[in-house]
Order: structure tokens, then C-alpha cells, then sequence
């Protein structure tokens, strides 16, 4: 169907030319219906992304990092090498047309942050986002290989997968010929940080989640209506039901074939719960009586939620403390306030 014959179909009878679009955007595809091809187009295409990346981190990081710099120009030679060979192989098994498939066209890639943009780059976060970019990498080969039955492109693609299994101890040739005097980062803190991705972020989104959110509804219930009661049940229910949606909202968001962010079940279960128990922090002090006692409590307990949300932001997702602090406690005091103003009405 051509763009004409599309645009004709979508117009009413009458005589408005306003064009309206033929039907839905698609949406990602799962990996598990890929051609062999498209496989294929999708490694090409990943390989001269993180190039393009890596080139990107050398462009931002030789002012200030000369030597770190030529660690990632001599990374993003060897993506050159590996896109070349994918090429190579596609062409001689199914021509000179590739078909455009990116990593947001399949489902099961987490979007990237664009850090690679910043101005000036951190090489603490350029390092930790190439490992991670890697073992990504190396996970999707691992998985195609599965898919592919062509014994040629298996064993390019169990050549490449390799190779990015060995490109940390290739990282440590190139840090000892340009940075003498810094040891190489394992793979193993590669995957620590992958742990992070799959337990300690979701956990984090949703304790930040329920600990602030249910704050308005709470506060605003417990001066309104000035029982302990009233404001336990009204807590109560918030924190169950923004529970379930972060959970729901979590396990749908990405299913974590590709990235290693683990099962999404494990992950919505994770968000859930410690959004609920966001929640349920401040609110289980109305089981007092008192209404002053209880509300005297659950600040209280307000306050050490927002602490433990800061140490953990500082501590996993290397955010300074104080900055932690303060755009959680700006948050928090926010909503509290506003909780505050609509009981007090």
C-alpha cells in the first residue's frame, strides 16, 4: 500500500484533507521471531552502535584523559573489525540489502542513557558503561546462537561472543600499554553492577516510590479526618495499590533477555514489595490511638526512610550523599506538604 493509497483510506467521506495516520505504530518485535537474518542485520547494527560509542568516549575523554582515551579508540577499532566480518558473512549468505533493525526495535534491550553526550565525560561512568555494554553484548551473541542454525554464521557469532568474553582481559593489554600506572576493572564488578541492575534499582524505584508518594494521601487523611484509623486504612490502601502497579510496572518495562537485568517476574516482585513497604513504614504508627502520638511516630519514621533512600543512592547508583539528600528530601517534604494542605482544608 502506497503513502497516498494509506492517507485516502484514513480520510473521512467528507471533503477534509487533513491527513490521519493508516493505523498504530508497531511496536517491538521479540527476539524469538527473528529471521536468521535479521539476527544478523540486528549484530551489525549493535556493533556499529557501540563503535560509534566508544568513539564518542574517546572524542570526550582525550582532553582531560589522554591515555583513556586511546583505550577506547583502539575498543571502538575492534568493533570496526567485528561489524566488518558480520557484514562479510551477511552479504555472502543473504545478499547486499540489510534490513534496518535496531536495538529499540526488539524487545529485551534497556534503553541507554546517552552519557557518551555529556560534557565533561566522568571516567568512572564512561568505564562502568563500557562493561556493561559488553557483557550486553556478549549476551545477545550467546543467545542468537541459539537461534541460528546456519553452522557458518554460529560459529562467526561463538567467535564474536568469545571475544567479547575476552575483551576485558584485551582492556587490561591496552590499560597496561596506556595506562600504566591504573589496574583494569574485573569482569566480576561488571557483573556486581549488573546486580544492581537487577535488585538493587528496582528495589530502590520502588522504596523511593512508596515512601514518597503515600505520603499526600496519608498526612492529608490523618488531618482531615484527625483518626488514627481512618488514616491507617487510607495508608494502608495506598501502599498495597501503588505495590502492585510498581510491580506490574517494573515486570512490564523490560523482559531482561539481553540486558542480564534478570527475570521481570523477580524484578516486579522485588519493586512491589518494597514499594508497599515504602508505604507501610509510615503508615503502621496509626495503629496508635493517639492521633498526635502516631503522627509524631510516623514522621519520625518519614525521615528515616528518606535517609536510607539517600545511603542507597549514594551507596549503588554513585550519587553523591548530599546531593542524594537533598533532591530526596526536597521531594518527600513536597508531597508531605501537599498531603498536609488538602487535610487541612
Amino acid at each position: 500500500m502506497t503513502r497516498e493509497d494509506c492517507t485516502a483510506e484514513a480520510l473521512p467521506t467528507t471533503d477534509c484533507t487533513a491527513p490521519q495516520p493508516c493505523e498504530n505504530p508497531p511496536v517491538a518485535r521479540n527476539f524469538r521471531d527473528l529471521s536468521e537474518a535479521e539476527i544478523l542485520a540486528l549484530a551489525i547494527s549493535l556493533e556499529e552502535a557501540d563503535g560509534r560509542i566508544y568513539a564518542d568516549f574517546a572524542d570526550g575523554l582525550r582532553e582531560s584523559y589522554p591515555a583513556s582515551a586511546a583505550v577506547f579508540d583502539e575498543m571502538q577499532k575492534e568493533e570496526d573489525g567485528h561489524r566488518a566480518r558480520l557484514l562479510d558473512m551477511y552479504r555472502a549468505k543473504f545478499g547486499e540489502h540489510i534490513p534496518l533493525i535496531r536495538r529499540e526495535d526488539v524487545k529485551g534491550f534497556v534503553q541507554r542513557t546517552p552519557v557518551w553526550l555529556t560534557r565533561p565525560l566522568g571516567l568512572k561512568v564512561v568505564r562502568q558503561q563500557a562493561e556493561i555494554m559488553e557483557l550486553e553484548t556478549r549476551r545477545f551473541y550467546e543467545r542468537a546462537i541459539d537461534k541460528i542454525t546456519d553452522a557458518s554464521i554460529r560459529k562467526l557469532l561463538g567467535d564474536l561472543a568469545a571475544t567479547e568474553r575476552e575483551h576485558y582481559a584485551r582492556a587490561g593489554e591496552l590499560e597496561k600499554q596506556y595506562l600504566t600506572a591504573q589496574a583494569t576493572q574485573s569482569e566480576g564488578d561488571a557483573e556486581k553492577r549488573l546486580f544492581v541492575l537487577q535488585i538493587i534499582q528496582p528495589g530502590l524505584a520502588g522504596l523511593m516510590d512508596g515512601s514518597v508518594s503515600t505520603l499526600a494521601p496519608l498526612f492529608a487523611a490523618a488531618f482531615a479526618t484527625h483518626s488514627s484509623h481512618d488514616a491507617f486504612v487510607v495508608g494502608l490502601a495506598a501502599s498495597v495499590g501503588a505495590g502492585i502497579s510498581m510491580g506490574f510496572a517494573e515486570a512490564l518495562s523490560d523482559d531482561g533477555s539481553m540486558t542480564g537485568r534478570g527475570r521481570p517476574l523477580i524484578r516486579g516482585i522485588v519493586c512491589g514489595l518494597m514499594t508497599a513497604v515504602g508505604g507501610l513504614g509510615h503508615t503502621l504508627p496509626y495503629l496508635v490511638a493517639d492521633f498526635r502520638a502516631a503522627t509524631a511516630i510516623a514522621t519520625v519514621v518519614v525521615a528515616i526512610e528518606l535517609g536510607a533512600i539517600s545511603y542507597i543512592r549514594s551507596r549503588y547508583m554513585d550519587t553523591p550523599f548530599l546531593q542524594a539528600t537533598l533532591q530526596v528530601v526536597v521531594g518527600g517534604v513536597l508531597v508531605f506538604l501537599a498531603g498536609l494542605l488538602i487535610g487541612s482544608a
